[in-house]
């Protein structure tokens, strides 16, 4: 494994860098106030701050970079993980600026992999242009969708339509009325194998019984700058046939091919995040006084500054690891691996996290600083594509198969 950048990362890396630097992060406060005069605080993807930036990225060949292949910016995961982390350090801003920010980006990839060519002409390319947003929705509020198996949404076929009935929440960027279309998953045929049972279909937002309900907070944070968390329900919504991704009973691998490379992008981000809170914390610790010295000549945060930087090198190695394992061996062959860094991200920034805060006194907990948004954010990915606990027990099943199996 050779983890050098090759001299087109490097210099993407560096003209990205720039662009951030320059013109990204001062925009932020810009931002957040265009946000707030308008008349709708969800329409995040419309503020003109966020419109002009994305014009330029696509003139600084910054745009789609996520994405692999003949739609995308043709980057492998290993080439795109420095750059996600330097996005994930920037701010929220960032990833939608390079539209590259979810739930857009496994949307697109999903259209990209199994979509028709009348569902990509018709939503994958207005989505790769950065000119409508989308939605996923897959969790449900009256079961436990860490099965996804659980899912109980019902997709029944009736002569050249299918019809949706179910509730959804946690469905990211719904709120935004330019989410134009929403994949849904349910269950076409409840009597298949349990893996068998569900399927993806695209739903215009605009569809009759398609109902917006309440936008969800996470700690108090609405997270309207992404278009916001909704509750939605389907009652005898009605789409064309057509409107199937893939065929029924693939929606549950559909899913899985969905979800890897949305873990490790998130995973990539999260080490921006954690490289931020070590340079807030680091700063703060040299300015504030206490008990007659600096907080950085006290032994325990020097120990918490120490220890952050440990882990956050670890972790950007294993998530290397496994972005070249997704590169060389495909999703399946990387599966432990991409688990281990589902589990391990989360746990790691948010620790680094805290020990930011706590360095930071009240100010960390305040909206003077953005700590405690940060925090909420990487706190909702122990959950988000899979809690802890499910990807702990897949990959503990694993490892005792492998290790009982005869060298």
């Amino acid at each position: 494994m050779d983890f050098a950048l090759d001299d087109a990362t490097e210099e993407l890396r560096q003209r990205l860098q720039a662009f951030l630097t320059e013109r990204v992060e001062p925009a932020n406060e810009v931002f957040e106030q265009q946000l707030a005069a308008l008349p709708d605080p969800w329409a995040w993807s419309t503020v003109p701050v966020l419109n002009e930036l994305r014009a330029e990225a696509r003139e600084r060949g910054l745009w789609n970079l996520f994405l692999p292949g003949e739609h995308g910016a043709g980057l492998t995961n290993l080439q795109y993980a420095p750059l996600a982390e330097l996005t994930g350090r920037s701010g929220a801003l960032a990833p939608a600026a390079l539209n590259c920010s979810a739930p857009d980006t496994g949307n697109m990839e999903v259209l990209s992999m199994f979509g028709t060519e009348a569902q990509r002409k018709e939503w994958l390319q207005p989505l790769l242009n950065g000119e409508i947003r989308s939605s996923f929705a897959m969790t449900e509020p009256d079961v436990a969708s860490s099965d996804a198996t659980n899912i109980s949404t019902r997709i029944e076929r009736d002569g050249d339509s299918y019809v949706l009935n179910g509730r959804k929440w946690w469905i990211t960027g719904a709120m935004n009325p330019n989410a134009e279309i929403l994949i849904v998953m349910g269950k076409t045929d409840p009597s298949e194998d349990r893996h068998r049972q569900q399927s993806m279909v695209l739903v215009p937002r605009d569809t009759p019984g398609v109902t917006i309900h309440r936008g969800m907070e996470v700690f108090g944070y609405d997270d309207h700058e992404h278009g916001g968390h909704a509750e939605v329900e389907f009652t005898d919504v009605r789409v064309p046939a057509t409107n199937l991704i893939g065929n029924e009973g693939d929606g549950f691998a559909i899913a899985q091919a969905r979800l890897g490379p949305g873990r490790i992008h998130h995973c990539m981000r999260s080490i921006g995040v954690a490289e931020r809170a070590i340079e807030l914390m680091c700063a703060r610790a040299s300015e504030r006084v206490a008990f007659g010295k600096p907080l950085a000549e006290q032994g325990v945060v020097r120990d918490w500054i120490a220890e952050a930087r440990v882990r956050v090198e670890q972790l950007r190695l294993l998530v290397f690891k496994t972005a070249w394992l997704m590169d060389t061996v495909g999703n399946k062959g990387a599966h432990t691996e991409i688990q281990a860094i589902k589990i391990a991200t989360p746990q790691t920034v948010e620790w680094i996290l805290d020990k930011a805060i706590q360095v930071h006194g009240a100010g960390g907990l305040s909206q003077d600083f953005p700590l405690g948004r940060l925090f909420a954010n990487i706190r909702t990915l122990r959950f988000a594509d899979g809690p802890d606990e499910v990807h702990k027990n897949a990959l503990a099943r694993n490892e005792i198969k492998r290790q009982q199996t005869p060298a």
